[in-house]
């Protein structure tokens, strides 16, 4: 489980840096999306619960969620993430 969690964390951290270096104020990342970035969704073996706690624990105070599912956690989470990142 560490190591998918890892592997999140790692697309989330390159797509970050890509729409940085592409000079945007912010970017939207759908669950879906990074996920779809890793592989194995829509599987029986899909790790969205891992996906959106990675998202989320990624959020600054300057960040914010633009869609989400009832539960929280599925593919429709959307969280604007402003760019620079601030540590």
């Amino acid at each position: 489980m560490e190591l998918i969690t890892k592997q999140f964390r790692a697309a989330l951290t390159k797509a970050l840096a890509a729409a940085e270096k592409e000079g945007f104020s912010a970017v939207d990342v759908r669950a879906e999306n990074l996920h779809k970035k890793l592989g194995g969704y829509t599987g029986t073996d899909h790790r969205m619960p891992i996906c959106c706690e990675v998202m989320r624990q990624a959020m600054k105070p300057a960040d914010r969620v633009v869609g989400s599912p009832a539960s929280g956690q599925g593919a429709n989470l959307t969280i604007r993430y402003r760019l620079p990142r601030q540590p």
